[in-house]
């Protein structure tokens, strides 16, 4: 069994880790990190240091009112995806520990299209 990196913790959850196929477990968030134990191996968990959080990238939905899903990005070991059932509180006890530039929104559907296929003044080409 795993052993927990928290002394304290905030907030437990239920969730669903995207990691490869889908787990279901619990989100733990503490004072030290960020973890996620599945619920059905015991063997099975992720456990994220505050000082290896680089973002946290929220999808939003709605102006704020729905998030699906969020991401966090570390420094070295990639990105892992969650969803909970209470993503406003996680996300306002991982706030607590990470700071808020660098919790940010993900890029919605449109915004995606406008990147790749509107030309903006960057991307155009100066004629001379």
């Amino acid at each position: 069994m795993a052993q927990s990196i928290n002394t304290r913790v905030d907030v437990v959850v239920e969730a669903t880790s995207y990691q490869g196929l889908t787990n279901y477990g619990k989100i733990m968030v503490g004072d030290k990190g960020f973890e996620f134990f599945n619920t059905r191996n015991v063997n099975d968990y992720i456990q994220i240091p505050w000082e290896e959080v680089d973002y946290v990238i929220a999808s939003v939905m709605f102006k704020g009112k729905k998030i699906p899903r969020y991401a966090i990005q570390t420094k070295k070991n990639g990105t892992f995806s969650f969803a909970s059932k209470e993503p406003k509180k996680v996300l306002r006890a991982i706030n607590q520990y990470i700071p808020s530039e660098r919790l940010v929104r993900s890029l919605s559907f449109f915004d995606v299209l406008k990147r790749n296929f509107i030309p903006s003044k960057k991307n155009a080409k100066i004629k001379k």
